[in-house]
């Protein structure tokens, strides 16, 4: 199976330092992911968000990197309504154990932030991905309605 391509969503201010280890953990070997693409330090306006909904759609999800800043970073908040708008499947991790991490603005009440170790990473990968694909029920499957009788009552 190829490696899921992920869109890596972090504050380029306070936590390019979770970008690169991040990006460090998905050259290792079986990691199962790619980091296809990243947040941009351009400015933000309608040619960044052009790119940045052009990357996030191409990748197959979207993960957030949370530090302590999280929730004062547009560039993050704007990312993520991104993704929600194109339908992608996306998680929040938590950045760094040491810290209270913030979930950016816009992130909803059902969206958990999980911890970072390798093993968690890689089923929110796998799970996030696969529940965001329409399940299929074979045809043999179904079930059959069947309908009511008509009675006639005369």
């Amino acid at each position: 199976m190829a490696d899921v391509r992920i869109f890596m969503s972090f504050d380029m201010d306070h936590d390019r330092d979770l970008y690169e280890r991040l990006l460090e953990q998905s050259r290792k070997g079986g990691s199962g992911f790619e980091i296809s693409s990243r947040s941009e330090s351009s400015p933000k306006e309608d040619v960044w968000d052009k790119r940045a909904r052009s990357h996030i759609r191409s990748a197959d999800e979207v993960i957030v990197i949370c530090g302590e800043h999280t929730a004062d970073s547009l560039r993050v908040s704007a990312e993520l309504q991104i993704a929600q708008e194109e339908q992608k499947p996306y998680f929040l991790l938590w950045g760094r154990r040491e810290h209270m991490c913030t979930r950016p603005v816009g992130a909803k009440p059902r969206d958990s932030m999980y911890s970072w170790t390798r093993e968690i990473l890689h089923d929110q990968i796998t799970l996030t991905l696969r529940n965001a694909q329409t399940r299929v029920v074979p045809e043999d499957c179904k079930r059959i309605t069947r309908l009511p009788r008509k009675i006639d009552l005369r």
